[in-house]
Parts: C-alpha cells; structure tokens; sequence
C-alpha cells in the first residue's frame, strides 16, 4: 500500500506543538532556600504570583534552588544550585550547614565579657572549652569574648575561635612592660630562685612564663583597653569544661544580686610558693587598714584571726567577677605593694591566692558568691552537683563522685562554714 505522503512543514508543525506541551505540563519543581536561616521555604508561605504556574522568587533575600525534572529517559537524579543572594555575599557557597544555629541574642545583657590569656599552641585545646561554654551558656545570651597573647595571634587563631564565638570576638597583643621583669628585679637572684624550686620539685618552679603569666592575671589583665567598655569578666582557659546547662545569666545573677566575685572551686595553695606572701599582706594592712572592708572573709583565709595564712584561696582559673573591684583603689594599692616587693619572682605567688586574699579582705563576705550549680572541670579537679535531680533537669555530664568541694584538700567546707551556709543534704557521701 502506498504511503501518503506528509509534507514537512506538518511534521515541524506536531513536534512544536508536542514540545509546547511537555514544557507548560511537565514543570519542573522549584524548592525556595532562605539565605540568612539555609532553611526550606514551604511554597505554600509564598505571596500569590501571576507569573503562570512556576513561582517567581519573592524579593526577601531568598534565594531559589531550581531542581531540574527527572530525565524519565536516562533516570538521572536532579541537580541542587544554591544561589547565594546579592544582599550576603559573606554567605559560602556549597552544602548546607547541619549543625544547629545559636539562640538569638538575649536583649537584656549587662557590660560583660570572656576573658581567655592563650598561646597560639593551646588553640586546639580552647577551642573544646570555647564549644563547651558556648553550648552550655553563652548561646543563649551571646556575650563577647576578648583573647590576650603575649604574642600577636594567627589568622589561623582568630578564624576559628571568631567562627565559634556567639558574640564578638577581640584580640589584644600584651604590652611588653606587663610581660616582662619590671626595673627593680634582681635576674640573677630570681634565677636562683628557680633553680632552687626545681630542685625541690614545686610544680612551675622553674618557669619565667608562668611567673610572669601570675603577675599580669594579678595585675595587668583588667588594665587592657579592651577591656575598658566591660563592668564583668567571665575567666576561661584552655581544657576546661563545663558540665551543666546553665539557663540563667551569670553575669546578670551578679549584678542584679550585688555580688562582685565568683568562683566553683576552692583549695590550698602549696606553701612554699608563698613563703613571705602573707607577712607581706600584713604590712600592707598596717599602712592601710582604711581598704579592710566590716564584715569581711578573713575567717575564711585565716584560722586565727589574721595571724597566720591558712592557705585556702578560690582556683582564679574559673571567676565570674567585677572589673570595678580589680580597677579600686584598695587593689591597685595591694598589688602595686605586693609587686614592689618582688615576690612575683623571687617567689612563685599566683593571682589565685592574692585574688582570694583582696576579695576576703576588701569586700564584705556576702558580696562572694560560690556558683555550686556549674559543673566546672579544670585539669584534676572538678565542682559537680550533687543532687541527682538537679543534674538530671540541668542535663550534667560530670559524676558526683568526682566533686572536689566536701574532699581534704578543698576549702569547701570551711567556706559552708565561715559563710554561714548548710551543706547539700549529699555531702557526707562523698568527702
């Protein structure tokens, strides 16, 4: 049979028609990616459109991930473009972030900050204990967090703890007269002194960096003008954790309750690091008993009335306390005595015992507050609730055997006492 035939402008004609109808039928999907959250928007929150049936991009800044159609011939999955919108550039191209994004800001800060003293080296080792004060605490209030080095730090440093950082993050490089051996030391004679420590095996007692680390946390720290716009610091340091979720602002509790230093852990210092640090003190008292506040801690410090030190001091590696109280006169006078004396280098006085003695002595007691709800861990020793309840709502991730407050060496139980508090009903167990 012979076939009629069709001319070509015909065949044209059905395969335009046939193509017209695979593209206004076979749409392909279109799914809306928000460029501030990198969340999903739901098609049907859109505003109407007269656009035919594929939406356009509303103008919000969200930017439109177009998922090709699946080729029913070849079965090829779709492909995802991102485009990242014109209004924030800064935003990286490539797969979306899974990990979960931080509170938002909490509106009713008061003038704090973090405070960490860090080498470049220990930058590994921060950073856990950034996650961890970010995940606990600072997440939900995002306060700024200023770092010290005795040297400049890496670009390396400053992205990764910047990216972590909830608040802003500020680097200061120590001025060289804060880090060094002022005028009147005698080398020779602080060299001497170390190599003696070293033979008695006292731990940092041949170390001039951590001298000089003691004499600029003593004196110096509050004095950086990064420092200057704060009224709070918040003291981190490499490798320490914290184990409780803490839904409240420290910073706030502080200055809404008129407390002006606070701590988690409280020890005796080893005795031969401080050999003339309280007669020194003593002195000082003499030539200014005006700075002795009434009602002071001196019982705590002390277990006859001043005569003697006892040794205990609060552990300076975790303090939530006020700028304004390092800044007073009564302290500028106490460290500028103490530092004349040299101490700092003939010794080896840490800042925790003399931030210990000036707030027991220059403040009244109840302005000291022991933070018993943190779960705060630095090297052996770690402050962990002891309720179980309380560890169970707040999420804890310490062992109540490990709290170090009720043991023989902490001075919990003389600060319980000399405070006037009771005791957790759990203590006993575990002392």
């Amino acid at each position: 049979m012979k076939r009629i035939p069709v001319p070509r402008y015909v065949l044209v004609v059905i395969a335009l028609l046939v193509m017209y109808s695979l593209t206004y039928f076979i749409t392909p999907q279109v799914v809306y990616i928000d460029t501030q959250s990198n969340e999903v928007i739901s098609k049907d929150s859109l505003p109407p459109t007269k656009q035919g049936p594929t939406p356009q991009v509303p103008d919000t800044g969200a930017a439109a991930a177009v998922v090709g159609a699946n080729d029913a011939k070849n079965d090829v999955q779709p492909e995802v473009q991102i485009e990242v919108s014109k209004e924030d550039p800064s935003k990286p191209k490539g797969p979306i972030k899974q990990f979960a994004e931080p509170d938002p800001p909490f509106t009713d800060k008061v003038k704090a900050t973090f405070v960490t003293l860090a080498r470049n080296k220990e930058l590994y080792d921060l950073i856990k204990a950034i996650r961890g004060v970010e995940d606990r605490f600072n997440r939900k209030f995002h306060y700024d967090w200023v770092f010290l080095n005795d040297e400049p730090f890496t670009q390396e440093f400053k992205d990764l703890t910047s990216a972590i950082v909830s608040g802003k993050s500020k680097y200061g490089t120590i001025p060289k007269e804060h880090w060094s051996y002022p005028d009147w030391i005698d080398k020779e004679k602080a060299a001497e002194s170390r190599r003696k420590m070293k033979e008695e095996k006292i731990i940092y007692g041949d170390s001039e960096s951590y001298r000089h680390m003691c004499r600029f946390e003593s004196g110096f720290f509050w004095q950086n003008e990064l420092l200057d716009e704060y009224d709070w610091y918040w003291r981190v340091e490499p490798g320490i954790q914290i184990h409780c979720d803490l839904d409240y602002d420290l910073f706030r509790y502080m200055q809404d309750n008129d407390k002006v230093y606070g701590f988690t852990i409280s020890i005796h210092e080893f005795r031969k690091t401080i050999p003339t640090l309280w007669d020194h003190t003593k002195e000082f008292l003499k030539l200014h008993p005006e700075h002795v506040a009434k009602n002071n801690f001196m019982d705590f410090i002390s277990n006859d009335n001043g005569e003697t030190y006892n040794l205990c001091h609060f552990w300076s590696n975790f303090e939530v306390a006020s700028l304004n109280f390092w800044r007073s006169k009564a302290y500028r006078d106490y460290f500028e005595y103490l530092d004349k004396t040299g101490g700092f280098f003939y010794e080896r006085w840490g800042d925790a015992p003399i931030h210990s003695i000036a707030a027991s002595l220059f403040l009244p007691k109840d302005k000291i507050h022991y933070f018993e709800d943190v779960g705060y861990n630095h090297g052996v020793y770690t402050q962990c609730p002891l309720n179980d309840k309380f560890r169970y709502e707040h999420r804890c991730a310490c062992k109540p055997d490990s709290d170090f407050t009720f043991r023989g060496y902490s001075c919990g139980k003389r600060y319980y006492d000399m405070m006037g508090l009771t005791r957790p009903v759990e203590w006993s167990k575990f002392q």
